[in-house]
């Protein structure tokens, strides 16, 4: 296959100078090493580095010719102008948020080198046949708004702005995502809806967050699915009572129960060849001689299969339900409660565009350095697949590290990733049939 980014002049090193540029001057956090890039990326949803990378982004789209909308969740989508300019644009993108421990790359990757084929066209004077939009996805982390993919899944209509609008800060349990999307301006005017804002297809290129191409030498993933996933929201009641003075089997001990869920679901994992964690908790009293009388923590269970997920889930169900009994202690029950959102099935990506970034990727780096794989996380394109064809990208991740300051990817490998990302969206533009 012919490259058709062959013909363009592309600025080799300047999406990883953009990255490291915007990590610096936006959020740069928990330095691990002695080089000025060697440090994380601490830029929440909706904080104040939120606004001004998503302010710096409509800046730089503008300055390319793209048109700048932003929906009423926080979604930003920048317009490159095509030939037909009434047809519904090719979708790329990715998400600026990141985890409180997060890196450089994350979801930021994605974004920068959408902007960096938009910068290359521009460059070269190139006008694609169709209109060509980036996504700037809002709050897909779920991080300091404990809702993963939160604005792609309205715009999806998996979930819906009354709902995330209600959503609360984490760290203060107060402030929700209405009020800061007002506070830093991002609650657009345009309704978040696939059917009033739409994308033909969604293309997205992320790092793997996984240990998968390092060790297998690869340089380039083709993702074919994405794992089901399922967040279960859990508070055990027990009886806050003295720890010197109440014996072991008079308690009603709500963070044994939640020690005992963990290491249960640790079991349910292993058994179904899933994964299950808990990642967060809060307890009260949180005093030291105080038995803990009530207890909050996340369930996060996942499968590279919907019935495979179920299996977990049931078995996760059963297993909170055993501990509420209270066994352990004196045979009173704890109360529970359970929030249990709606799962997010296995995203299967589009089997057309699959095939097209496997064709482009051996074009780009070679068959023997392409690799097709499945997803162990979520991304946005988890929910744009649920409506529109997607499909996605990974590059390798040093020693399989993410969600942690020392996420790293090679420049060489960085730079691979988005020139199979122009060349799958050329290639797109090109074969594209309305």
């Amino acid at each position: 296959m012919t490259l058709l980014s062959g013909a363009l002049k592309i600025n080799s090193g300047e999406l990883v100078d953009t990255i490291h540029q915007t990590a610096e001057k936006f959020g740069a956090k928990n330095r691990w090493g002695p080089e000025p890039t060697q440090t994380g990326v601490r830029r929440l949803a909706l904080s104040d580095y939120d606004k001004e990378v998503k302010d710096w982004f409509i800046q730089q789209a503008k300055s390319l010719g793209c048109k700048v909308i932003v929906d009423e969740v926080g979604n930003i989508f920048a317009t490159f102008p095509g030939k037909n300019r009434d047809a519904k644009p090719t979708g790329m993108g990715s998400h600026l948020d990141t985890q409180p421990t997060g890196g450089r790359y994350d979801g930021i990757f994605g974004v920068l080198s959408g902007l960096q084929v938009l910068r290359t066209l521009k460059a070269n004077d190139y006008v694609p046949n169709y209109p060509i939009t980036l996504v700037d996805w809002c709050n897909e982390e779920g991080a300091r708004f404990p809702m993963s993919l939160m604005s792609s899944s309205v715009w999806a209509g998996i979930s819906t702005k009354e709902h995330v609008y209600g959503l609360k800060d984490v760290y203060d349990n107060k402030t929700t995502v209405l009020e800061e999307l007002n506070r830093i301006g991002y609650k657009g005017s345009v309704e978040s809806s696939h059917v009033a804002n739409p994308l033909n297809c969604h293309f997205e290129i992320h790092i793997e967050q996984g240990p998968i191409l390092e060790m297998m030498g690869k340089r380039i993933g083709v993702l074919t699915s994405a794992q089901a996933f399922r967040w279960l929201d859990v508070t055990f009641k027990g009886m806050p009572q003295h720890t010197g003075t109440t014996p072991l089997e008079y308690r009603r001990d709500a963070l044994l129960a939640t020690a005992k869920v963990i290491t249960g679901i640790n079991e349910i994992g292993k058994k179904h060849h899933g994964v299950a964690s808990v990642g967060m908790m809060s307890l009260s009293p949180n005093v030291v001689n105080v038995i803990p009388g009530e207890v909050s923590f996340v369930v996060d269970i996942r499968h590279h299969t919907d019935e495979g997920l179920h299996k977990i889930y049931t078995d996760v169900r059963a297993l909170i339900d055993e501990i509420t009994l209270n066994k352990a202690g004196n045979g009173i029950p704890l109360e529970v409660e359970i929030g249990d959102p709606y799962p997010i099935p296995t995203t299967v990506f589009h089997t057309d565009l699959v095939d097209l970034i496997e064709e482009c990727a051996y074009s780009v780096v070679g068959e023997e350095n392409t690799h097709r794989m499945v997803s162990g996380a979520g991304h946005d394109s988890c929910a744009t697949g649920s409506v529109i064809p997607t499909a996605m990208i990974f590059v390798p991740s040093k020693n399989g590290i993410s969600h942690n300051p020392e996420e790293y990817t090679k420049p060489d490998e960085l730079e691979a990733g988005f020139r199979v990302l122009l060349e799958t969206i050329l290639r797109y533009d090109q074969e594209r049939v309305e």
